[in-house]
């Protein structure tokens, strides 16, 4: 008989860190802009200036923000529908940037978008049937059982008939187009869909319905999404990260629960304060104050010196104007780039009430 009492049972390996599925670093897009006879570069819109991100397989990480902050071009540039100005894409550990055509094919299989109106983004001289079964055809592939059995069992996943593979997108409401778009997105089994304000354009009664399916398709099929909105409450729904962007930067990135129950930058903090709250008792009791914001967003062709929200900060002091925050992440998991966070070691306590008269400006 062996003696093993003094054998120590070597521990398990710890798991290697898992890739994430999207990684962005250093993301820019700048459009030119040009003048004069010779049509000389004067000029840029800083569209997407800088951002880093990534994105697990399996998650839904919502991007949010006012309209103009960069959060479609962003989109765009992830699916590779318009060409990075600076910065790295890597999918699956494989640099995208700068593919060609030819290169990109393969991968648009694994990357595909739902786009934001449902009326311009499906061919209206098409059925329904040429239109899901476009990426069959241009990929060259041929499904098991038939390309028009693939698209009806696909029409059926996204809660249409089977019936309606004839038809054309004038015979369907908003919200059938949605599906139909959802559908030919899902037609190569993607594994990350960028969608892009699904439901903005949408009746609030169809709202749910659209935003409940994709729920539905992504425990079914194990998607990544990528959701681009500014409905706060949308982005609470189906999100387990968000990102809050601003001006072409990305302000902080924060798991959903403790980013809408303590935001940390003075901007989420302001969207937070507008969302809505039904019930008065909730809101006389608990409610946050609404932050009102002064000034207009600043132009994307020259934006402030420092942060970006200094000019319309309550928290705004010399520093923020002189260096620019980086996106950091502090002890309760939040990522912000802010000199002055809410709730964090050295808060000053600063508040809309007692904003300086200056702004920074």
């Amino acid at each position: 008989m062996t003696d093993t009492q003094g054998a120590t049972i070597p521990s398990p390996a710890p798991a290697p860190e898992r890739e994430p599925l999207l990684k962005v670093t250093g993301l820019t897009r700048h459009f030119p802009i040009r003048g004069g006879l010779l049509r000389r570069q004067t000029g840029a819109v800083r569209a997407v200036d800088g951002i880093d991100f990534t994105v697990n397989a399996g998650e839904t990480l919502g991007v949010v923000g006012e309209s103009g902050c960069g959060k479609s071009t962003m989109g765009r540039l992830i699916t590779r529908l318009d060409e990075p100005t600076g910065g790295k894409i890597q999918f699956e550990g494989t640099d995208i940037t700068h593919l060609g055509v030819g290169a990109m094919r393969p991968l648009r299989r694994d990357i595909q978008m739902i786009f934001q109106d449902p009326y311009s983004s499906l061919n209206p001289r098409h059925t329904v049937g040429t239109i899901v079964s476009a990426p069959f055809r241009l990929q060259g592939v041929q499904p098991e059982g038939g390309v028009k059995k693939a698209v009806q069992d696909l029409l059926e996943l996204c809660g249409l008939s089977p019936e309606h593979y004839n038809r054309y997108p004038h015979e369907f409401s908003g919200g059938q187009r949605q599906r139909i778009g959802i559908a030919r997105a899902l037609a190569l089994k993607p594994k990350m869909i960028v969608a892009d304000e699904p439901v903005s354009a949408l009746d609030v009664s169809i709202q749910a319905q659209v935003v409940n399916l994709l729920d539905d398709l992504q425990q079914e099929l194990g998607l990544t999404y990528l959701i681009i909105a500014h409905d706060l409450s949308v982005v609470r729904h189906v999100s387990d990260r968000v990102a809050v962007m601003y001006l072409g930067k990305i302000v902080e990135i924060a798991d959903r629960d403790s980013l809408y129950r303590s935001p940390m930058h003075p901007y989420t903090n302001a969207l937070m304060s507008a969302v809505p709250v039904p019930d008065p008792r909730r809101r006389q009791s608990g409610g946050r104050e609404r932050i009102l914001l002064k000034g207009d967003v600043p132009s994307p062709i020259n934006p402030p010196s420092g942060c970006r929200f200094r000019t319309r900060c309550w928290k705004a002091q010399d520093v923020c104007a002189s260096r620019e925050p980086l996106l950091t992440a502090l002890e309760t998991g939040h990522q912000v780039a802010c000199h002055f966070p809410e709730r964090s070691e050295g808060n000053d306590g600063h508040s809309p009430e007692n904003a300086p008269e200056n702004q920074g400006s």
